[in-house]
């Protein structure tokens, strides 16, 4: 199985299904085995966490969980409008371009 995404960290994405659908934020992690990514503002949990040195206090914190990585697509500013991020050689190197204008991403 080919591990590389086409998402990558720092990208601004789009949510396409589930519960934050419409959703726009930024990739703050990538995970390429599980195929998972963490976005900004989407998918919170509550977790329950102990008293430490640097958190005194403990308690229950909301953090942000990873989405697998088909339930997003990726937004291009340019034509405000979300799009496949494709893979071209040009001379020697691979280069993300984006499918419907062909502007390098």
């Amino acid at each position: 199985m080919n591990n590389r995404l086409r998402i990558r960290k720092g990208d601004t994405v789009v949510v396409t299904t589930g519960k934050y659908k419409g959703v726009k934020g930024k990739v703050l992690k990538v995970f390429p085995e599980a195929r998972k990514i963490i976005v900004e503002r989407v998918n919170f949990i509550k977790k329950s966490t102990r008293p430490t040195q640097q958190n005194q206090q403990g308690g229950i914190i909301e953090k942000e969980s990873p989405i697998h990585v088909s339930n997003v697509m990726l937004w291009n500013s340019k034509i405000n409008d979300v799009t496949k991020a494709v893979f071209k050689v040009i001379g020697d190197k691979r280069v993300r371009v984006c499918h419907k204008t062909g502007d390098e991403i």
